[in-house]
C-alpha cells in the first residue's frame, strides 16, 4: 500500500493530449522520487515513468495504473491506483525537471515529488 501511494504521487501522471502539441517536449523516460511527509506510508521511493504525447505510463515491472496529463505549460495532474488503493499528484515540469505534491486521502498520507528526465 505504501509503495503504491508513492508511485501514485509521481508516478506521477497524465491523460491523453493532442497527437502533437507543446507537451511533446516532455516525451521520454522520467525518474520520479516520492517522499512521504505526512502519514504512515513508506518514507520514499524512486519510480520510472514514461511520457508519450502527454500521456503518462508506468515504466516499471509492478502493475500500477497510472493516468494523467501534462499540459503544454508543464502543469501535471496524475492518478495512481493499485487494487483499492490510490493517490493523486499535481505539480509542474520545466525542461528536464519537475516538482509537485501528492496525497493519498484513504491512507492519510501526503508528501512531495521530484522528477528528472532521463536519456
Amino acid at each position: 500500500m505504501n509503495r503504491l501511494l508513492l508511485a501514485l504521487t509521481l508516478g506521477t501522471v497524465f491523460l491523453s493530449a493532442p497527437a502533437y502539441s507543446q507537451a511533446d517536449k516532455y516525451n521520454g523516460k522520467w525518474s520520479v522520487v516520492i517522499v512521504t511527509e505526512q502519514g504512515n506510508c513508506d518514507r520514499g521511493y524512486r519510480y520510472p515513468l514514461i511520457i508519450q504525447d502527454g500521456n503518462v505510463m508506468y515504466g516499471g515491472k509492478k502493475n500500477f495504473n497510472v493516468s494523467g496529463q501534462v499540459e503544454s505549460n508543464g502543469a501535471v495532474t496524475v492518478s495512481v491506483t493499485q487494487g483499492n488503493q490510490g493517490a493523486l499528484g499535481t505539480g509542474r515540469l520545466s525542461g528536464k525537471y519537475g516538482v509537485g505534491t501528492w496525497t493519498a486521502p484513504a491512507g492519510g498520507c501526503a508528501g512531495r515529488w521530484q522528477a528528472e528526465k532521463r536519456g
